[in-house]
């Protein structure tokens, strides 16, 4: 048997192919609208102060929008290092949950651990919500790849599109500018509300809302991470108590 007939080959051409598939599942509708968003990013990271360097490289880190969104907000705030990280961080709990999901959708019995950590950086919102779509069709020897394929091209796509915005955002009219910068709450709002799956979830959204003018008042400085602690909490306790009521009933 030739090199290029033999079983390694023939298994390196496949992962290629599922690899490329994977990039081809970013181009998306749910991936135009993270781009969208990203712009939005670009325009806030910018008003924020932050260097084309840094805003770029928070990009591929961080990724997660609303991460970004959040480490932002506590720049313009002045919010001090520990605050600005509890605040990220609990930003980043929502995704815990989905790389369980995802995971064991992943995994073979001959797939390395390093393998599934590095590919948990690509987790959030729209890679999860793609992947979860399609990996049912890929074959589970060659996941690893697609999704490699799938979460590497959105964050490659995203840190370019966030460079060219940010150079040129100088030179947009202010009514564009404007739009673009307020495509990133539009964004986080709307996808964190389509991906909720209890009503708890839509519960904490309303009252985090509601209870940020109220803390911007009350607690400059702290007013998004006391939101958030407070409207979470209010809303896992109005879930528990109905939780208790259906099994009461």
């Amino acid at each position: 048997m030739n090199r290029h007939g033999s079983p390694e080959a023939t298994d390196r051409e496949g992962r290629a192919v599922w690899f490329l598939r994977g990039v081809w599942r970013s181009f998306s509708i749910p991936g135009l609208v993270l781009v969208s968003a990203f712009i939005g990013f670009a325009g806030l990271a910018r008003e924020a102060g932050l260097t084309l360097a840094q805003t770029v490289f928070m990009t591929g880190i961080v990724w997660a929008l609303p991460a970004k969104v959040v480490l932002v907000g506590a720049v313009l705030s002045g919010n001090s290092l520990p605050a600005a990280t509890f605040a990220v961080a609990l930003s980043s709990v929502r995704l815990a949950p989905m790389v369980v999901a995802l995971t064991p959708e992943l995994r073979t019995e001959k797939t390395r651990p390093w393998v599934l950590y590095f590919l948990s950086h690509f987790v959030a919102v729209t890679s999860w919500v793609l992947a979860m779509e399609s990996l049912r069709r890929v074959p589970r020897d060659m996941r690893t790849v697609y999704y490699a394929g799938l979460g590497s091209t959105l964050v490659l796509v995203n840190m370019a599109v966030v460079a060219v915005v940010f150079l040129v955002a100088s030179r947009l009219p202010p009514q564009m500018s404007a739009a673009l910068f307020f495509l990133t709450p539009v964004y986080f709002l709307t996808s964190l509300w389509g991906s909720a799956r209890e009503r708890a979830g839509h519960v904490a959204m309303v009252l985090g809302l509601a209870a940020g003018p109220v803390f911007h008042v009350l607690l400059p400085g702290f007013d998004l991470l006391a939101a958030g602690v407070i409207g979470g909490g209010l809303a896992y306790a109005w879930h528990r108590a109905q939780r208790r009521r259906e099994f009461v009933g």
